[in-house]
């Protein structure tokens, strides 16, 4: 009976916390006690002698003496805040224990990275003005009496920004990771080349950026308008760029998944290297429309050599175990109409020009797992019989996810109804320009990313959730923003906190206070209020 009752006086304390502490996404088990602990005029910020420990360490100590005004520092072993090891085997990788009292703050993890995700729990416990680049006085820097311990659900946790529609600058990027690890995201998935651009410098092949990285004009107003603004774009990250945003990414324990597209999504690539396309006399050029091209990679030997060349590039600079490529929206009429891909369909044995699809993303999953790495693709590279190694990316619904699951592949789920941020999230006529679609908040909050078809086996291959960001109609940052939070703040939740203790209403309440802190931090996100009104910093309109 004590037992019982001890237990039930646990579930209300949680209970009714959970109220109280407007931490985002929800942890797993959280309990309070009256006061709080108030930050000293000189905090020490205490961290194992290790270098990721004490790179968290610094972070945090950075952050307060922004926001504060106060000195803070760091120091080996214990202080005012301390950063310790845990035995726990049950924190796993990312999860932490936070413990506030009278004597301080502790946060308990197994890694660097699990205490890093409690770094950004201890943030969102002290008062929103924590997130201000400068100091902000009046404020009672207090963390209330807490102990919380936090396991999130799904390992991967991820966010997508195409950049090839619209190129993104990189200290926008840079920002964009910020906000992924804010929310406890851990996978940035940039994709970086398509028909309307090629963003990623690759030494071997210098025309991808004097030539795929420029396009002549760009579509404005919607698809069915057709008309250009008949101006040039361009733009491209160089390698040493690119190594910049990933090494700020690892300081933030945030993975870079490159995207690298294949065989379809080729015309810019084309537009440089038209020997590598169906018809090597056409004079190609980058992408103005959006949609789709039926211009398309020609598997020959010389295509195979230069993909692998540029993944060679690619894998060298990112250390990221998953290489994406594409592999989505691939046309098959000029398959259809060559002797050459006809006369491969014939000679390896396959069935259509489905096969020859497979056959190409085969041979190229092949070359990535020799490297030691695992490939990713969008659902399509189900189509025709699927690369033995490859990971799975289930965009046009759920059913993907199913049948790829089912043959024990992994997967991560991002089903457009639910995860594309290009939708709009508010009635179209209230709204800037986008692509289409109705996706709004509590949409992207309701999403369960294990179907219910699956077995327990079969829903271990489901590897997490991820949101995803097309930016055809994102001409700024600024919208890019507007677009994608909160939704992507949805969808952190999704990710990390158990389907039991998800409860939208929960979420909203705390969703008010976490616009505060999205508020310091200068993001334009959907309702946010610019120079003090509420209104949005939108792209020219049609």
């Amino acid at each position: 009976m004590k037992r019982f009752l001890f237990g039930l006086i646990c579930c209300v304390l949680v209970h009714s916390a959970m109220a109280q502490i407007n931490v985002i996404p929800k942890p797993t088990q959280v309990l309070t006690a009256k006061g709080a602990w108030t930050l000293k005029a000189k905090t020490k910020i205490g961290a194992p002698a290790d270098a990721k420990w004490s790179h968290v360490a610094e972070m945090l100590a950075a952050q307060l003496g922004k926001a504060t005004g106060q000195a803070v520092s760091t120091t080996k072993g214990k202080g005012d805040v301390t950063l310790a090891v845990s035995s726990d085997a049950s924190l796993g990788e990312e999860g932490y224990r936070l413990l506030s009292t009278p004597k301080g703050v502790t946060i308990q993890a197994q890694t660097a990275k699990g205490a890093f995700y409690g770094v950004q729990t201890l943030l969102q416990l002290l008062p929103a003005e924590v997130f201000s680049e400068t100091p902000v006085a009046g404020v009672k820097w207090v963390v209330p009496y807490v102990t919380i311990k936090d396991v999130p659900r799904y390992a991967y946790r991820g966010l997508m920004l195409d950049v090839c529609r619209h190129f993104m600058p990189i200290e926008f990027v840079k920002k964009y990771i910020d906000l992924i690890a804010l929310h406890k995201q851990n996978q940035f998935h940039w994709h970086l080349t398509d028909d309307q651009g090629w963003r990623i410098e690759i030494k071997k092949y210098p025309e991808l950026k004097t030539i795929s990285s420029k396009r002549k004009e760009t579509m404005k107003g919607h698809y069915g308008d057709q008309k250009y603004d008949g101006k040039p774009y361009e733009g491209f990250y160089t390698q040493d760029e690119i190594k910049e945003v990933i090494k700020y990414a690892e300081d933030r324990f945030v993975n870079v998944i490159p995207e690298i597209e294949m065989p379809g999504h080729a015309l810019a690539a084309l537009a440089a290297y038209p020997q590598l396309g169906n018809n090597p006399d056409k004079i190609y050029e980058v992408g103005t429309r959006w949609g789709v091209y039926d211009d398309v990679f020609m598997p020959r030997e010389e295509t195979f050599k230069f993909l692998e060349d540029v993944l060679t590039e690619v894998i060298d600079l990112f250390p990221s175990k998953y290489i994406h490529i594409g592999g989505d929206e691939c046309p098959k009429v000029q398959w259809k109409e060559s002797r050459f891909a006809q006369g491969i369909i014939q000679k390896e044995g396959l069935k259509d020009e489905h096969g020859l699809q497979s056959y190409v993303i085969k041979r190229i999953d092949k070359f990535i797992t020799a490297k030691g790495r695992r490939m990713i693709g969008w659902d399509e590279i189900l189509e025709g019989g699927l690369s033995p190694n490859a990971t799975v990316m289930s965009w046009r619904g759920i059913e993907g996810g199913i049948a790829a699951a089912k043959e024990r592949h992994d997967v991560i789920m991002t089903p457009g109804n639910f995860c594309y941020l290009d939708h709009y999230q508010a009635e179209a006529k209230t709204q800037p320009i986008a692509i289409g679609g109705f996706t709004d908040l509590a949409e992207s909050y309701s999403y369960e990313p294990t179907p219910a078809e699956l077995t327990a086996d079969e829903a271990k291959h489901i590897l997490g959730v991820q949101g995803n960001v097309w930016t055809e109609y994102m001409k700024t940052p600024a919208y890019v923003q507007y677009m994608v939070w909160p939704r992507a703040t949805a969808l952190a939740e999704v990710g990390w906190t158990s389907k039991e203790g998800k409860n939208f209403e929960d979420f909203s309440k705390r969703m008010e206070i976490h616009k505060k802190r999205l508020d310091f931090l200068g993001v334009n996100y959907f309702g946010a209020p610019i120079n003090g009104k509420f209104e949005y910093v939108w792209p020219e309109k049609k």
